[in-house]
């Protein structure tokens, strides 16, 4: 079953101790008053002018995303994304701080090496996500990073960024709450909503839109 993200976790989530709390307990940083206007950048796949825009919402910590990552996702990027015919907008959803923690790592070395970087954290999730507390699961998103060139200082400067965080999430409920995203993986083909499917279904709906 798709994973829903209920309202009241939500709430409780992005209420909790100015967010700063939900950072890795070796990883505080300045108060936000210090913080310079932070913007978050979209990260992109495929050609600026294709036909058609993929936009998936997808949660580090989702089982269902990860799935979809490791088979209709390589498809679409192969038949779609690659050919110019799909330009793929991927945005990030937050369960929990785990999933925050992973983004932030995926976003670290920019949108070079973001896509790559996720394609590692869907591979491991069934091995980072249930590593045990905190500070165990901590360790395994940093290895990622590591396996992925990024230097421990800029990891370090990463994970320390309360800004960012706070720039993350609000950046994430702002999206969700106007495409009335409540369950990941999402899908928006041209703008158009459609819940986690088959890549059988979903190169349907592209060629669809295709010949429109």
């Amino acid at each position: 079953m798709t994973r829903i993200l209920s309202t009241a976790a939500a709430a409780l989530f992005l209420a909790t101790a100015g967010l700063v709390a939900v950072l890795p307990a070796t990883a505080r940083a300045q108060t936000a008053a210090e913080d310079p206007q932070i913007e978050i950048v979209e990260m992109v796949q495929g050609a600026e002018n294709a036909p058609v825009t993929v936009m998936e919402y997808a949660s580090f910590t989702c089982p269902h995303c990860a799935n979809f990552h490791e088979g209709p996702y390589k498809q679409l990027k192969a038949d779609y994304i690659d050919t110019g015919k799909v330009k793929f907008v991927f945005r990030e959803v937050y369960f929990d701080k785990y999933g925050v923690w992973a983004s932030m790592i995926a976003r670290c070395a920019g949108p070079e090496k973001f896509f790559g970087i996720t394609e590692l954290m869907f591979k491991g999730q069934s091995e980072w996500a249930r590593a045990g507390g905190d500070g165990a699961i901590a360790g395994e998103l940093r290895k990622i990073g590591l396996l992925a060139g990024i230097e421990n200082d800029a990891l370090d400067a990463c994970l320390n960024d309360a800004g960012k965080l706070r720039a993350l999430v609000a950046w994430y409920q702002e999206n969700a709450t106007a495409d009335d995203v409540s369950s990941t993986p999402t899908l928006f083909i041209n703008g158009e909503k459609h819940p986690n499917m088959n890549y059988a279904e979903l190169s349907a709906l592209l060629d669809e839109a295709l010949a429109e």
